[in-house]
């Protein structure tokens, strides 16, 4: 467990902005051009405002905000926005908060608390006709000011979400002033992303961080371990494939998601 810096006696509010992002990747084979626009329309409909909205509301629930304005919107042809505006509920007592620096709760432990700030989600369907595969991305930002750090949300919404690939941005921003007049930059310790995620999490993904600790900057990115062809593919089953095409198949997608984790284009297959 990281433990948490000495409790500060600030002068004022704390006025520390810490800013949870991520880009959340749902990869997908669709063999036919009715198949690749049915699965648009499945993430259309699986992710649309108003199922987005219920996420963030649970957000909400688990960092303890108060809702002040949601605007959300579907897109036309495809995607979907949802944002909220927060504020801070009172403190709750030592008794009732856990406010040391440890990982968030899964989707069936939640507990609360944040501040003044916004949370929101934008939502991007793809499909490709040239090799089948078809992605579905969600950019997701939690930001709060104040003691509470939005990482509590960090393992609720990876769950909420179908996640091949997840890259993670953390940074603490601004500084906070104690009653002598020294700026503090950061009050709680961190080293890596990673320790604020289950161990369920940790196992089932491939991670690497690319921290700048000097500005309290912090990026990790995450790629499932386990590869099952059967998961991959959308409105057809295995059978409809030779083991050749499945081969083919697996290559694509394996090849997809080293891309999107790495950033960076591979060489094309014979």
């Amino acid at each position: 467990m990281i433990k948490p810096l000495p409790k500060l006696k600030l002068h004022g509010f704390n006025n520390l902005t810490k800013s949870l992002s991520f880009c959340i990747y749902d990869i997908n084979y669709a063999k036919t051009t009715q198949h690749q626009d049915e699965y648009i329309e499945y993430i259309d409909e699986q992710y649309n405002a108003d199922r987005l909205t219920d996420i963030l509301k649970e957000v909400c629930n688990i960092i303890g905000a108060n809702v002040l304005n949601i605007a959300r919107q579907d897109y036309d042809p495809q995607g979907a926005s949802v944002t909220i505006l927060v504020s801070e509920e009172e403190m709750a007592s030592g008794d009732e908060f856990e406010n040391s620096e440890k990982p968030g709760p899964l989707p069936e432990s939640v507990v609360s608390h944040l501040d003044k700030s916004h949370i929101c989600v934008h939502t991007y369907p793809e499909s490709h006709p040239v090799n089948g595969i078809s992605t579905f991305r969600a950019d997701i930002e939690v930001s709060t000011c104040g003691v509470i750090s939005p990482l509590k949300a960090l393992n609720y919404l990876i769950h909420s979400f179908d996640s091949d690939i997840v890259t993670l941005d953390y940074r603490v921003r601004g500084f906070t002033r104690d009653v002598n007049g020294e700026k503090h930059y950061i009050d709680h310790q961190i080293n890596s992303i990673q320790n604020f995620l289950a161990q369920e999490t940790c196992d089932a993904y491939q991670m690497v961080d690319v921290n700048v600790y000097q500005e309290n900057l912090f990026h990790t990115k995450m790629m499932l371990k386990d590869f099952d062809l059967s998961t991959y593919i959308f409105g057809s089953g295995l059978d409809d494939f030779t083991e050749e095409e499945q081969a083919v198949i697996s290559k694509q997608l394996q090849r997809e998601m080293q891309e999107i984790f790495y950033g960076r284009n591979m060489p094309k297959m014979n």
